[in-house]
């Protein structure tokens, strides 16, 4: 089946099972969606802990940072 048969047997719906099959097709974006931020998050992960391995990134102290930013708060 085609998209645009696809589409035509979708418009013969009544209103609720068009508004269902929207809501599921909306679902499943965002769940793809969220599979992407997710690959994009640990690839990010993955090359800090790379520099840290290499010696190449410099680690703070979490809690001098913090108050650090506090006092600029101030």
């Amino acid at each position: 089946m085609s998209l645009d048969d696809l589409k035509r047997e979708a418009l013969k719906l009544s209103f609720d099972e068009r508004e269902e099959l929207v809501h599921t097709l909306h679902e499943s974006l965002d769940e793809e969606e969220d599979t992407d931020i997710e690959r994009a998050i640990m690839d990010e992960v993955k090359r800090r802990y790379r520099k840290i391995e290499e010696g190449r990134a410099e680690l703070l102290d979490g809690e001098e940072v913090l108050a650090e930013l506090r006092a600029e708060l101030d």
